[in-house]
């Protein structure tokens, strides 16, 4: 499995980054590559994602995340089309006044038939823009 672990820090407190990253319904506005995004089956501090993203082409999957307000997020992979694993995390620590470090891990498996280049672009150059994503979110830029 691919995986990568990268860390931000973010002018905002730990409270409303959380708050941004568990308001998965707004996700395609400032992600451009979710195109469909939604939950079903709260139950307490877990919910099931479902995403329809377009990287290189479209793939549906969906994620059961438990949320551990506020300063702990972690997901594991329920189902999906080429996907055939997805578990990671978010973990936000307050780092001075109104500052955030948010460390994103995640380790990914692709269809047999997805070549492993593709697999670790996808980490190396969308992390990277996914976190500048949050970060541009929270900060209000």
């Amino acid at each position: 499995m691919a995986g990568a672990t990268r860390s931000i820090i973010i002018n905002a407190p730990p409270e409303k980054l959380f708050d941004i990253i568990a308001n998965y319904d707004r996700y395609g506005e400032f992600l451009p590559e979710v195109k469909k995004i939604w939950t079903s089956d709260r139950q307490g501090n877990q919910v099931k994602v479902h995403y329809e993203v377009n990287v290189v082409k479209t793939i549906r999957y969906t994620l059961l995340v438990k949320e551990e307000r506020p300063t702990r997020m972690s997901w594991s992979f329920v189902e999906g089309e080429v996907m055939k694993d997805n578990k990671g995390s978010w973990v936000l620590e307050p780092d001075g006044e109104g500052r955030t470090k948010a460390t994103y891990t995640v380790e990914m498996a692709l269809g047999p038939l997805v070549p492993k280049a593709i697999i670790n672009g996808l980490v190396d150059q969308s992390l990277p823009k996914m976190l500048e994503a949050f970060k541009r979110r929270a900060e209000g830029t």
